[in-house]
């Protein structure tokens, strides 16, 4: 856990008024989900980009890793139970030609973190 908080900590965040931002090539950002938070990037792979995000629930929690290689049109959607009742929190990774956006579908600064 430590490595991951590690991790975490020297990936610099991306902040930014918009509902969706750009991911950039193998440049880590933070991520937030609810209480459960963590890192996201992706490399430029010869049959796609490789996202890799890793999220674990507060700092005890066990850090689950998702890994997807997406080509263009793909997209990749984790989402966190949030109670009953409540809608899950989510970030859905989209590919779009060259480009890799994360978007929470509200504001993106309630899921970006510095």
């Amino acid at each position: 856990m430590t490595k991951f908080l590690t991790t975490a900590a020297i990936l610099a965040a991306i902040t930014t008024g918009a509902s969706a931002a750009d991911l950039k090539a193998e440049t880590g950002q933070s991520i937030n989900l609810g209480s459960v938070s963590g890192a996201a990037y992706y490399t430029v792979e010869e049959n796609g980009l490789r996202l890799v995000a890793t999220v674990a629930d507060g700092e005890t929690g066990a850090p689950i890793r998702f890994v997807s290689t997406l080509e263009d049109g793909q997209a990749l959607t984790i989402a966190v139970p949030a109670g009953e009742g409540k809608n899950p929190e989510e970030l859905t990774f989209r590919r779009d030609g060259d480009r890799l956006t994360v978007d929470n579908g509200d504001d993106l600064r309630a899921a970006l973190t510095d």
